[in-house]
């Protein structure tokens, strides 16, 4: 494979991938869940309470962002723990939101 062919696949993967993220990112519970795994490490029991949802709903949520690489846990004793994968989704995740506040504040400027 010659140079630009390896570039358009890594390209292609690239891509792929983004998508799988974006699709993880798609959902308000994930989002919300991503910005209390920014802060520290969590346990599995107190992300539940945090978010207030079932046992058997952050598991579903869990399972969509490790599968799309952002979320790790980990067992100590009898508690699962988890974490970003990356620090760098933090800043992701902060991007985005500060563009949409900037969205937000020019929508609301304009006369309705």
């Amino acid at each position: 494979m010659n140079e630009p062919e390896q570039r358009s696949s890594l390209d292609r993967e690239v891509f792929e991938r983004q998508a799988r993220i974006c699709k993880a990112f798609a959902n308000p519970i994930r989002l919300r869940l991503l910005d209390l795994l920014g802060k520290r490490d969590w346990q599995v029991g107190e992300i539940q309470r945090e978010l207030g949802i079932s046992k058997a709903n952050l598991s579903q949520h869990l399972n969509v962002l490790k599968a799309a690489g952002i979320v790790v846990s980990r067992r100590q004793g009898k508690q699962f723990h988890c974490s970003l994968a990356m620090p760098e989704i933090k800043d992701a995740c902060a991007l985005i939101r500060n563009v949409l506040k900037i969205q937000i504040r020019q929508q609301r400027k304009l006369p309705v």
